[in-house]
């Protein structure tokens, strides 16, 4: 009896909490963002707007842009904003934005190597019409 008890306990407890990473650390629980209004303006600009304010990103770190091709918001990484974008060279940059509007910019092909997320650009939520 008491095995048969402690096998019904550990089926029923099997089910519960779902999924989970490491340990206290629910995988399928959605996580807040909170974004300075700084890292707001940029998803707030429209693509020429966007492209304009990555560009000087890069130039001011002192690496040359002549045109951004492509340009696009990643994903949150450690209170940055992680955005790419790609110039006319051929060469793709990942632009992480500080909650103070500072900018640290880096090649998207050493992304991998440092452990950081790759260049691959989200698609845009849809943003309500104007009215």
């Amino acid at each position: 009896m008491r095995n048969s008890l402690g096998v019904v306990l550990a089926m029923s407890l099997a089910g519960c909490g779902g999924e989970r990473g490491e340990p206290g650390q629910p995988v399928n629980e959605p996580q807040i963002v909170v974004r300075s209004p700084e890292q707001d303006r940029l998803h707030e600009l429209d693509d020429m707007g966007r492209d304009i304010g990555l560009k000087r990103a890069i130039l001011a770190s002192g690496l040359r842009c002549r045109r951004v091709t492509q340009s696009g918001y990643v994903q949150e990484y450690r209170r940055l904003s992680l955005w790419t974008a790609s110039c006319d060279d051929g060469r793709s940059w990942a632009i992480f934005v500080g909650p103070d509007g500072s900018a640290q910019v880096r090649p998207c092909k050493d992304m991998q190597q440092l452990g950081l997320p790759g260049c691959r650009i989200n698609p845009s939520p849809r943003r309500p019409a104007s009215g």
